[in-house]
């Protein structure tokens, strides 16, 4: 529906995107608005519609903890190709997002551009920091299955480095990894609290210094669990880089619920908006959208989600916006910092459906 596959990743400047933006979001509105009843219901009991085309700000949102209590889908069932539901422990309620083909196709194609131009175009090798079964149903799984399913689309020769036993890290399987792959660039992925607690930590308790300084990482998710036991970003990055000699660290921020917001650290240490996502700050008392360097709850945009109203999503998470259109690093866009969640709110992330063992609990 939308042609933004012509869009350059990270080459539109705000005024040009903007507008790109707000004509793309107000189609889906009104797309979402016609095809799923419980969308309409909630923008009628708001009057959303009557201040819709007056740009980004206008877009009405849906609180992201609604996917954990509705199935919203704008497609028929029998379209429905693939669902992916967010992480929880057993005791709480998980999202469920309901993908048709080409939104599922969609998806990926928008992450293929987006970390492309963070690690190039060459399939690496690839390590996992996870076990093998975690993807075994390919048709409904996890946000942590399918992160794991969409970034070994970059690499190759993919080895997992956990049991599926115990999730113990195999050294023989790392170590094996490395010398076959000397003096090659590698990938390694992992969400962020599995990479520290069953890599980092796993490593250090054995006393062994693998050199990962030709491997690239990216991570994700797992940050509230970091920040139980005062692990932050630079913290995170400065004891893997001294442990192992790693260098390129690449966190990135996203959700299930809404496919295409993929938002990558950049060589700067600060997060990417690219053409098609985009980000706003807003008020946590009154919604009011907050100008750059105040600190509010991050809404998220995308127009990829077709087959679900998942294109406007205020999510539970504090964030700051940076800046625009100025980052040393030359990509364009937005850039922001996300400082976790709400107080109170109730905990929502991308990777916690694995209960960490002593040190992160």
């Amino acid at each position: 529906m939308i042609n933004w596959d012509s869009w350059p990743a990270f080459g539109l400047r705000s005024a040009e995107k903007g507008a790109k933006l707000s004509s793309a979001l107000e189609a889906l509105t009104r797309h979402h608005y016609e095809r799923c009843a419980p969308y309409r219901a909630v923008l009628d009991a708001r009057n959303a519609m009557a201040s819709l085309g007056r740009g980004l700000e206008t877009i009405p949102f849906l609180p992201v903890g609604l996917f954990k209590f509705e199935e919203l889908l704008s497609i028929p069932r029998d379209q429905v190709a693939k669902v992916v539901t967010s992480s929880g422990t057993t005791s709480q309620q998980v999202s469920r997002v309901f993908l048709d083909r080409e939104t599922a196709a969609s998806q990926t194609r928008a992450l293929v551009t987006i970390l492309q131009d963070f690690i190039g175009k060459d399939r690496s090798p690839m390590m996992i920091v996870d076990h093998p079964s975690i993807i075994r149903d390919r048709t409904s799984f996890s946000a942590r299955a399918a992160g794991i399913l969409g970034i070994s689309n970059f690499g190759r020769a993919h080895r997992y480095l956990l049991s599926d036993a115990d999730m113990s890290l195999d050294v023989g399987v790392l170590s094996e990894f490395l010398e076959t792959h000397k003096g090659r660039p590698k990938l390694m992925f992992g969400f962020t609290f599995m990479v520290w607690r069953y890599l980092y930590q796993e490593l250090r308790r054995l006393g062994h210094h693998p050199d990962l300084s030709e491997v690239t990482l990216i991570h994700s998710g797992g940050w509230k669990k970091l920040q139980d036991v005062a692990v932050g970003n630079r913290d995170f990055k400065a004891a893997l880089s001294e442990w192992t000699g790693m260098r390129r660290i690449h966190n990135f921020y996203g959700m299930a619920e809404q496919v295409g917001s993929v938002f990558v650290e950049c060589e700067q240490g600060v997060l990417h908006t690219p053409a098609y996502a985009d980000v706003l700050v807003r008020d946590p008392s009154t919604w009011r959208r907050l100008p750059n360097g105040q600190r509010g709850l991050i809404q998220v945009l995308s127009v990829l989600p077709e087959s679900y109203p998942g294109h406007s999503l205020l999510t539970e998470d504090l964030g700051e916006i940076l800046g625009e259109d100025d980052c040393a690093c030359g990509r364009l866009g937005k850039t922001f910092a996300v400082f976790g969640r709400l107080a109170r709110s109730e905990v929502r992330g991308c990777s916690d459906t694995h209960a960490p063992a002593a040190g992160l609990g």
